[in-house]
């Protein structure tokens, strides 16, 4: 149920569609979009906002192909939708860069993102939006702030981060919880 609601905010939104359909057409095989641009809009929706993407540092699109720099790919995209800040990303290089054992897949990698609402990504296949949830929806559909599995033990990041991005201030409904000291 969830997946679904995540989906229909994400093709009700038509920045967000339009994003996901530029990424179907010009993005690495396989690829997804995630990060704040499917937390936010979800956050955006279930607090009476409108969703929207000009807001957004980057549109984080993650990817497991191997065959074209990511470079290439962002130069694409831009060329796709030059307005939109993208960044491409292959994950099988990240877990190296994040100190953490290699990843599996892009799941894989989603699950090692900073928190659990973040831990999520989209995609458009067929004219349908797929979601990629490997820590689950709960507490992104309940504006649920909380430390993923590889940062429970390091809620500094998810505090910094908290504090930079000023997510109480946007949406004051959140709840944040696993942030007492390190």
């Amino acid at each position: 149920m969830s997946t679904a609601r995540v989906a229909a905010i994400l093709t009700a939104s038509p920045a967000h569609r339009d994003a996901l359909q530029a990424l179907a057409l010009a993005g690495p095989r396989g690829a997804w979009i995630g990060a704040g641009f499917v937390r936010n809009a979800v956050w955006d929706a279930l607090t009476g906002r409108t969703p929207e993407t000009a807001s957004l540092a980057d549109i984080d699109v993650v990817h497991w192909d191997d065959a074209t720099p990511d470079a290439a790919f962002e130069a694409a995209l831009r060329h796709a939708r030059p307005a939109l800040p993208w960044s491409v990303t292959h994950q099988a290089g990240m877990a190296a860069a994040n100190g953490h054992a290699p990843y599996r897949d892009v799941a894989d990698a989603l699950a090692h993102w900073p928190e659990t609402a973040t831990a999520v990504a989209a995609r458009l296949v067929a004219g349908r939006v797929e979601v990629l949830a490997p820590l689950r929806l709960d507490d992104l559909m309940d504006l649920v702030v909380r430390p993923g599995p590889a940062h429970a033990a390091q809620p500094s990041v998810v505090r910094a981060r908290l504090r930079a991005k000023a997510w109480p201030r946007r949406w004051p409904a959140l709840r944040v919880f696993g942030l007492a000291g390190d």
